[in-house]
C-alpha cells in the first residue's frame, strides 16, 4: 500500500466520492421508475392504435379511429391510476391484502367486469348526454366526441399527478356535454338526463355511506358488542360473505349471461338468492374453523373477516369494470361507429376490441400508477380494520352495481369515498352515544376517553373539504377545457 493510499484524508474523500455515487444511483432509481411506467404506458397506448388499425381496415377515416384508440387506451391509463385505488384502498389500508394481491384482483376482475358487462353504460355515455342529431354532420359528432376524450383524459392526468380526488366519470361527462354545447350551443346537451346523473352524483355518495354504516352498524351490534365475540362472528360472518355471494351472482346472471339467455329481474334475483344460500352454507364450517382458538376480542375478529373483505374487493373490481369502462370507450364506441357507417344518431355498437382497449388500460394504469393512491385512500381518510373496510367494499359494490344495472354513469369515486366517510361518521356517532350512556350509568367519573383517543376515531376534515371542491369544480373545468380544443380542431380542420 503507497503512502497515498494509507493517507487518512485519501479514504475520507474515497468515502465522498462513493456516497456521490450513491445518491446518484438513487436519484437515477427515483427518476427511472416514472420514466418506466410513462414508457410502458406509450407503448401501450401506441399498440391501441395499431390494433385499431388493423381491426378497422383501410376505411377513409381510418386516422380518426386510430387517434380516437390512442385517446381512448390514454384515458383507461389514467382510469386505472386513479379510480381503481379507490375502490382497493380501503382492503390495503386495514392490512387485509397486500399491495400486490391488491393489484392482482383488481386486474383479473376488472377486466372481466369492462368485457362482460360493461355495454349498457357504455351506450348511456355516448348518447344520453347530447342529442347526437344536432350536430349536423358525422364529422362534427366525431370532433366532438374526439375532443371531449381528449379533454377527460388530460384532466384526470393533471388531478392525478397534483393528488386531486377527482371523478372520471365526471371528467367524461363534462367533456362530452362541453363539446356538445361548443359544437351546436345549449340545446345539444340532453338537460334531463344531465339533471338525473347529478342527482346520482348527489346520492351514490349517500347511499354508499348509508349502506356502509348500516352493514357496520350491524357487525357491531351483532358481532363486536357481544359477551362472546367469537360465538357470534361464526353466525354472522357466514351471513355477510353470503349476502355478498348473493349480489354477485344476481348482478352477473342479470348483465353477463344476458347475452347468452334472456333472464329479467326477478329470475336473477332468484339465482341470486340460490347461490347466496349455498355460499352461507359453505362458509359455516370454513368460520367456526378459523375461529378455532382465538381469544375472545376484537382483534381476532380481523381474521374471520379476511375471507369476506377479499371477495368483496374482488365484487367492487368487477362492478367497477363494468361501470368505469365506459369513460375510456363511450366515446370511443360513438367515433368508431360514426366512421364506419356515417351514422351518428342511431344506437352504439360496441366492437369488441374497444372493450379490450378499455379493459387492458384499466389494469396498465392500475398497475403502473395505482399504488400511491391506493396507500392514500386507504389510510388517510379514517383509520380502517378489516371489518370497517369489508363494509366500504361491499356497500361500494352494491351501490355501483344498481347504478350500472340502471344504466347512470354514477362515479365509482364519489361512492367508494361516500361509504369511507360512512363508516367514520358512524363510528364517530356510535362513540358520542356510548360516552353519553356511560356518564348516565357512572355519573361521578369526569373522563370516559382521552382526547387523543377519541381524536383518532374522527374523520379528516381536512380531506372532506378537498375532495367536495374537487367533486365541484371537474364538471365545468372538463366541459371548458373541451369546448376550447373543440374550437382548435374546428379550427384547423376547417
Amino acid at each position: 500500500m503507497t503512502q497515498q493510499q494509507g493517507d487518512p484524508r485519501h479514504l475520507e474523500t474515497l468515502d465522498r466520492d462513493l456516497a456521490r455515487f450513491s445518491y446518484l444511483e438513487n436519484a437515477t432509481n427515483m427518476v427511472a421508475r416514472p420514466m418506466v411506467g410513462t414508457g410502458v404506458s406509450l407503448v401501450f397506448v401506441l399498440l391501441a392504435g395499431l390494433g385499431a388499425m388493423l381491426f378497422f381496415g383501410q376505411a377513409n377515416n381510418t386516422l380518426i379511429v386510430v387517434m380516437a384508440a390512442c385517446l381512448g387506451a390514454y384515458m383507461a391509463l389514467n382510469i386505472g391510476a386513479n379510480d381503481v385505488a379507490n375502490n382497493m384502498g380501503p382492503a390495503v389500508g386495514a392490512n387485509a391484502l397486500s399491495m400486490g394481491g391488491a393489484i392482482a384482483i383488481a386486474v383479473i376482475f376488472e377486466s372481466a367486469g369492462a368485457l362482460i358487462a360493461g355495454g349498457d353504460v357504455v351506450s348511456t355515455i355516448a348518447k344520453g348526454i347530447i342529442a347526437p342529431e344536432s350536430m349536423g354532420t358525422a364529422a362534427v359528432f366525431i370532433w366532438a366526441m374526439m375532443a371531449a376524450l381528449l379533454a377527460a383524459a388530460l384532466w384526470v392526468n393533471l388531478a392525478t399527478w397534483v393528488g386531486a380526488p377527482v371523478s372520471t366519470t365526471h371528467s367524461v361527462v363534462g367533456g362530452v356535454m362541453g363539446a356538445g354545447i361548443a359544437a351546436a350551443g345549449f340545446a345539444a346537451v340532453n338537460w334531463p338526463t344531465m339533471g338525473a346523473i347529478a342527482a346520482s352524483w348527489v346520492i351514490s355518495p349517500v347511499l354508499g355511506g348509508a349502506v356502509a354504516a348500516l352493514f357496520l352498524a350491524l357487525i357491531k351490534s351483532r358481532i363486536i358488542y357481544r359477551e362472546d365475540k367469537i360465538a357470534s362472528a361464526r353466525v354472522w360472518v357466514p351471513v355477510l360473505v353470503g349476502i355478498m355471494a348473493g349480489t354477485f351472482a344476481a348482478y352477473l346472471a342479470l348483465k353477463g349471461l344476458k347475452k347468452i339467455l334472456p333472464i329479467d329481474m326477478p329470475t336473477a334475483l332468484m339465482i341470486g338468492a340460490a347461490i347466496g344460500v349455498v355460499v352461507w352454507l359453505v362458509m359455516i364450517p370454513v368460520i367456526r374453523k378459523q375461529s378455532e382458538g382465538l381469544e375472545n376480542r376484537n382483534k381476532s375478529l380481523k381474521v374471520l373477516f379476511g375471507i369476506p373483505l377479499v371477495v368483496s374487493a374482488a365484487l367492487l373490481s368487477f362492478a367497477h369494470g363494468a361501470n368505469d369502462v365506459a369513460n375510456a370507450v363511450g366515446p370511443l364506441a360513438a367515433i368508431v361507429q360514426a366512421s364506419q357507417s356515417g351514422d351518428f344518431t342511431q344506437a352504439v355498437s360496441i366492437p369488441f376490441w374497444v372493450m379490450v382497449i378499455g379493459a387492458f388500460g384499466i389494469s396498465f394504469g392500475l398497475f403502473l400508477f395505482g399504488p400511491k393512491l391506493i396507500r392514500m385512500v386507504g389510510g388517510q381518510i379514517t383509520k380502517l380494520n378489516p371489518m370497517r373496510a369489508y363494509c366500504v367494499a361491499l356497500s361500494a359494490a352494491i351501490t355501483v352495481i344498481v347504478a350500472s344495472w340502471l344504466g347512470l354513469p354514477v362515479s365509482s369515486t364519489h361512492i367508494a369515498v361516500g361509504a369511507v366517510f360512512g363508516v367514520g361518521f358512524f363510528r364517530e356517532w356510535d362513540a358520542e352515544r356510548r360516552i353519553k350512556n356511560a356518564r348516565l350509568a357512572m355519573p361521578d367519573r369526569t373522563q370516559y376517553a382521552p382526547e387523543e383517543r377519541r381524536r383518532r376515531k374522527l374523520v379528516r376534515r381536512s380531506h372532506f373539504m378537498t375532495i367536495i371542491a374537487a367533486w365541484v369544480i371537474t364538471v365545468p373545468a372538463a366541459a371548458v377545457l373541451s369546448a376550447i380544443i373543440f374550437f382548435l380542431i374546428s379550427t384547423v380542420m376547417g
